[in-house]
């Protein structure tokens, strides 16, 4: 299996798997790491200090900033903005970028912000338009600006409220099997 480029992308890199599909008017920098059967939608910007899992989306209209770390079978929406930079200033750039991680099976709906320096949890859901300003735990579902938790995903991706009673909902996504 190959790699699919479109010719109207600019791609430097020549760290990408088998089976990565590339579309149109794409930039992908020099050092930048992309694993096996990804899909890198049109107009997507993947810096330098990026790496991609396997088996990740990335919708249009993105740019993945250095210091972003994606893990296999994630999902970004369109037009999600990551930033790498919680002080930025014209001509003044850090020696590093902190780094930004998105767990396993993590799913960022269209329009999210994510500030940097923070961990989605694996299997977590952004909802479309949050501003994610901390970490999200393993499996929560989180809306609004500031983001905040309204529930968590179950072991078969079903939905579970939040409530404030600890015997109904868990605290973390980890050690609950309430769908099985």
């Amino acid at each position: 299996m190959s790699k699919n480029i479109h010719p109207l992308s600019e791609v430097q890199s020549q760290n990408i798997g088998d089976g990565t599909r590339i579309w149109q008017f794409c930039v992908v920098l020099k050092n930048a790491k992309i694993g096996t059967d990804c899909n890198i939608c049109a107009q997507v910007l993947i810096e330098n200090d990026v790496v991609i899992g396997d088996n990740v989306t990335v919708k249009s209209g993105v740019q993945l900033w250095d210091g972003l770390r994606v893990e296999d079978n994630v999902f970004i929406g369109p037009n999600v903005t990551f930033t790498n930079d919680k002080f930025p200033r014209s001509k003044q750039h850090p020696d590093t970028f902190p780094q930004t991680i998105l767990r396993k099976g993590a799913s960022i709906g269209g329009g999210a912000v994510i500030l940097p320096n923070i961990i989605i949890g694996e299997a977590a859901m952004i909802g479309a338009g949050a501003v994610v300003t901390c970490s999200v735990p393993d499996r929560a579902v989180v809306v609004g600006n500031p983001a905040r938790i309204i529930g968590y995903v179950g072991i078969n991706d079903k939905f579970k409220p939040f409530t404030q009673d600890p015997k109904s909902t868990p605290n973390t996504g980890k050690d609950f099997d309430f769908f099985s």
